[in-house]
């Protein structure tokens, strides 16, 4: 049998992969017994489901009519590239003046994960955009500081709902992966000047994609 807290689990990880795919749109109000229904749990769990993404500010909740789904602000765009611009930046600096010891290995694994990123240039997208958030995630956990590391998988996650479709051509994936390469080069170099500027690059394309205003 599921205990509450795994109960709790499921109905949260279907509740927010709901809304980072945009299955539940930005917007629309979805109920409890919605969720219940679609993961096969009381309305218990899925509320305290909805109570944790009320605080990751993902949903508002309205008692007796149910969770609204917050929509994507343009002010939401604009903190998510420039807070990724911050953590990032920092982190790609830190990796580049690390020890040889540290930076060899940690360069071996990236140059793994961008070979799995040209792999899916004409394949599968989701495969390519778990590579492309893994190679960043290598970087930003080998500062080694655990507050960062959480905060970059946040603001991915809300990343992926700004995502319109279609957004990633094959043309921008592989600007992407360009991008990768250059930021890759300077880490295994061992120059935190040019691993900054290479995420700063790369980075503002990304704010161009999404439209972000600074």
């Amino acid at each position: 049998m599921d205990t509450t807290e795994s109960a709790t689990e499921r109905a949260y990880a279907f509740a927010k992969d709901a809304i980072l795919t945009r299955r539940y749109a930005g917007g629309e109000i979805v109920s409890e017994g919605d969720i219940a229904a679609g993961v096969g749990v009381s309305r218990t769990p899925v509320r305290e489901a909805l109570l944790r993404l009320q605080g990751e500010g993902l949903v508002r909740l309205y008692p007796k009519r149910g969770a609204l789904i917050v929509p994507v602000s343009q002010e939401e765009v604009d903190d998510v590239v420039e807070t990724r611009r911050l953590v990032e930046g920092h982190t790609a600096e830190r990796a580049a003046a690390a020890d040889a010891g540290v930076r060899g290995p940690l360069a071996e694994r990236l140059a793994g994960l961008l070979a799995a990123m040209r792999a899916e240039l004409e394949g599968d997208r989701r495969a390519f955009i778990a590579a492309d958030r893994g190679f960043h995630k290598e970087i930003v956990a080998a500062s080694g500081n655990a507050i960062l590391a959480g905060l970059y998988d946040a603001l991915r996650d809300r990343q992926l709902r700004m995502m319109e479709e279609g957004t990633r051509t094959a043309e921008r994936m592989r600007r992407s992966v360009e991008e990768h390469q250059a930021i890759l080069e300077a880490v295994r170099a061992g120059d935190p000047e040019a691993a900054r500027e290479a995420v700063s690059v790369h980075l503002g394309t990304a704010a161009q994609w999404l439209g972000a205003r600074r």
